[in-house]
């Protein structure tokens, strides 16, 4: 005989409760679908409006069918006779994903990846109205982007959030979006992990990750938790062959709103910074410093000036915890630093010298001193077509340059340009040419010029120094 069971209504919801036994003579039939239907559709129906599609149109160049078609040499026996097929051609390229209403005014957040390069921005809310959309701010480093439509006074629902710091392992959470753009879709599961920090996925390395089925679209969309509340926007998957297994990412809701909180105080990225350069304490560093586990930071610099350095953050020192945290490793400190909020401090707890000390770390935005002085060289040298900056706090921030706050960057070296040509890269730091230290961006230039064949070139790439001789 089975036990019979009790219902509850629970937020909206419908919960089988486990009850005593019964006896033959007290079991009975369900008399009602409400008895037996167990139902996310409250859920759904409150939050579902607020999630929308996007789609992205930009236009790409498309290759002639062959090189020969440009080919002096060819044109010279067969002149213009293929008419366009020998010309670089445009075409239409749509991207799709999934995007969240936060906002009555109409601002609307997704992914950067989804809306990256468009050309034209549609939204498309679940009613079916659409509205081209304005990018407010897009941050790369979070892979978060702001839309703005505007509804000409129409009524739009939103999504409010909930803290992601009250997530726990285990909670029920809906995934929607429109997964292959079938349409918009409901999938659920539980938060199957926090704080995962080893993704990969953006320079902001701190995820919600879910079973709920998430799909090629999904991107953007709303991770929602019972309580019809935005607690991550779905951002990537795990996966071998391109569909859901069950691993899926989301940013948290810390995250989104400081990006939301951007854009509505005037578009610019505003995030505090440590201030400190660090790695994440492994086994053996645990061991050498007497702690009990791995996990924390270490600090190797600290930037005269900086947060840290008015915190009373030592070289030397191990960050444990913020604001009651434990800090993991490095990913986990810039999260928790990143989300705070500007003008305000954190609680660091650090382990130093066998003791721990209790600090307050101010939250200030990373400063650009110097000024980047952007310089595109160029001149008959090796360094033509490359576009150098100053480095600063500021500067390396937006890179995830982390303890590269001073010193002159090649910021771009496109294709095609000499300095590519001589294998220059994206990221290099110059620190002398021709025997000569290399002060200032708009240096460069000058540098490179005092020779016209010959050059010595000290530069760093992923912390090794390097020392080329060039020559025409």
């Amino acid at each position: 005989m089975w036990p019979a069971a009790a219902f509850a209504v629970v937020g909206g919801f419908l919960l089988a409760v486990a009850a005593a036994p019964a006896t033959a003579d007290q079991a009975k039939v369900p008399e009602s679908r409400e008895e037996i239907v167990l139902s996310f559709a409250p859920v759904v129906r409150r939050v579902a409006p607020a999630v929308v599609n996007i789609y992205a149109k930009r236009m790409v160049r498309q290759q002639a069918f062959s090189p020969l078609f440009d080919d002096p040499f060819f044109k010279r026996f067969f002149g213009d006779s293929f008419g366009d097929l020998g010309r670089p051609r445009e075409r239409s390229q749509n991207a799709l994903g999934s995007g969240v209403i936060v906002d009555a005014s109409g601002l609307v957040v997704t992914n950067y990846h989804v809306i990256q390069g468009a050309d034209e921005i549609t939204v498309v809310l679940a009613d079916r109205r659409e509205f081209p959309a304005e990018l407010v701010v897009s941050d790369e480093r979070s892979d978060l982007s702001v839309l703005r439509i505007d509804a000409a006074g129409e009524g739009l629902p939103t999504l409010e959030f909930k803290d992601s710091d009250e997530a726990e392992v285990g909670d029920l959470v809906l995934a929607i979006g429109n997964p292959f753009g079938v349409g918009q879709t409901v999938t659920s599961g539980i938060i199957s992990a926090l704080a995962r920090t080893q993704a990969g996925i953006s320079d902001f390395n701190f995820f919600i990750q879910t079973d709920a089925a998430v799909n090629p679209g999904n991107s953007g969309g709303a991770l929602v938790t019972l309580d019809g509340r935005l607690i991550g926007i779905n951002t990537a998957i795990y996966s071998r062959g391109g569909g859901s297994i069950g691993i899926g990412f989301a940013v948290p809701s810390e995250m989104v709103r400081t990006v939301v909180a951007s854009a509505q105080s005037g578009g610019r990225i505003m995030r505090p910074w440590t201030g400190i350069a660090g790695q994440t304490l492994s086994a053996d560093l645990a061991e050498g410093f007497g702690l009990a586990r791995p996990g924390g930071v270490v600090v190797n610099r600290v930037y005269d000036g900086g947060p840290a350095g008015e915190a009373g953050i030592r070289q030397g020192d191990v960050i444990v915890e913020v604001e009651g945290e434990h800090v993991n490793d490095v990913e986990t400190l810039q999260f928790l630093v990143a989300t705070g909020r500007l003008g305000g401090n954190l609680g660091v707890q650090v382990f130093r010298g066998g003791d721990v000390v209790d600090l307050a770390l101010p939250l200030l935005e990373a400063p650009e001193t110097p000024p980047r002085d952007l310089n595109t060289l160029d001149g008959r040298h090796p360094l033509n077509g490359a576009t150098v900056a100053n480095l600063s706090p500021a500067l390396a921030e937006e890179l995830d340059l982390q303890g590269a706050w001073q010193g002159v960057i090649l910021l771009k070296v496109p294709r095609g340009t000499i300095a590519r040509r001589y294998r220059f890269r994206p990221g290099d730091v110059l620190l002398e040419i021709n025997d000569e230290k290399v002060a200032g961006a708009v240096d460069v230039g000058a540098l490179m010029t005092q020779t016209s064949d010959r050059w010595t070139v000290v530069f760093r790439r992923q912390g090794r120094v390097h020392r080329v001789e060039l020559s025409r």
